[in-house]
């Protein structure tokens, strides 16, 4: 095992530098992964752009990891083994004692690090990992293409599992981007009548192609009512954090339809309350997914081909990979590849 490794870190507010570090030791309970691949999220941003108390200076960002355990701290379970290919998703790793831990609810365990913000993330050839965090990688998928399952891939995944939908009923996707292009390919595999809302025309044909039956240019008409004119959709799935353009589609709802927010924004989001009682329909948000969850996400995406569709840039170009996702200049992930 080399003494040292490089890793992307951020220095500060939205500055990016390589840089080497010493190899650390893993603690109790703790894995270090030699990281082969990570992706690089719309949620990265605010890791690299934001300050605060609990995400200090120099951080590595990252977390959508997936690399090979080189080395074990003490009680880590047998399931994991040296040289044994693992993935970390943005929560990493519930604590096993908090009151929704016991409960079964892993991921709003109230103690878990979140790769990239409260602990360093993947855009390195090292990280240190929980072992409550890791999911294992099927032999079926590549590197880089499993990474962005674990972010994307497991929180459309289980959106869909909670929206109420079955198959056969009308599902829309609001937004064809790196959540939406994967949420595309899943609704079409679980049987849905997929419904994709974008901007502008030339997004079409990749929404098509991608599952979408139906393509809406949220530019040129009035999604909403075109949802209802064909009954209204079951469900409708937000990647976009953009209130009022959620607020609007929210119109489309069939009765009993579930909105399923997915994209987070700060401001306020105003909708008709008499339409939502009225009718029974009903808002939930939804998170990402446990290591048991990430692994049913990717385990699916195998028996059924959905893969992500990925641009691959090595370590050093970090920076640049991070400005393309930023700008909207890549269809549809940014994955970087620790490959010398």
């Amino acid at each position: 095992m080399k003494a040292v490794y490089r890793a992307v870190q951020i220095t500060r507010p939205g500055v990016l530098e390589l840089v080497e570090r010493k190899t650390p030791v893993p603690g109790d309970g703790q894995v270090l992964i030699a990281v082969e691949a990570c992706g690089v999220c719309g949620a990265d941003a605010r890791d690299i752009e934001n300050a605060s108390a609990t995400s200090p200076y120099p951080r590595v960002p990252g977390h959508e990891v997936v690399g090979r355990i080189v080395a074990m701290g003490a009680n880590t379970p047998s399931i994991w083994k040296p040289g044994q290919r693992v993935g970390v998703g943005r929560l990493g790793g519930h604590c096993n004692e908090c009151p929704q831990c016991r409960q079964g609810n892993f991921q709003l365990c109230l103690n878990q690090p979140v790769l990239g913000a409260t602990c360093d993330g993947g855009y390195a050839e090292m990280m240190l990992a929980r072992n409550t965090g890791l999911v294992s990688i099927p032999d079926e998928l590549g590197s880089e293409e499993a990474a962005p399952i674990l972010c994307a891939g497991i929180a459309t995944f289980n959106a869909l599992k909670k929206c109420g939908a079955e198959a056969g009923d009308t599902v829309a996707i609001l937004g064809v981007g790196g959540l939406g292009h994967m949420a595309l390919q899943y609704a079409r595999r679980m049987g849905f009548r997929v419904v994709a809302v974008g901007r502008g025309a030339e997004i079409a044909e990749d929404a098509k192609t991608l599952g979408a039956q139906i393509y809406i240019d949220n530019n040129e008409e009035d999604a909403a009512a075109r949802l209802m004119s064909m009954g209204g959709a079951r469900a409708i799935i937000t990647t976009v954090s953009h209130a009022d353009t959620v607020s609007k589609l929210t119109g489309g709802l069939a009765p009993q339809g579930r909105l399923v927010l997915l994209g987070a924004g700060k401001d306020p989001f105003p909708v008709s309350t008499a339409s939502f009682v009225g009718g029974e329909r009903s808002v939930m948000g939804s998170l990402t997914g446990s290591p048991y969850e990430n692994e049913k996400a990717l385990d699916f995406s195998v028996l059924t081909g959905v893969r992500p569709m990925i641009e691959v840039m090595p370590l050093e170009r970090a920076n640049e990979a991070y400005q393309r996702m930023r700008s909207g200049d890549v269809k549809f992930r940014m994955v970087l590849t620790m490959s010398c």
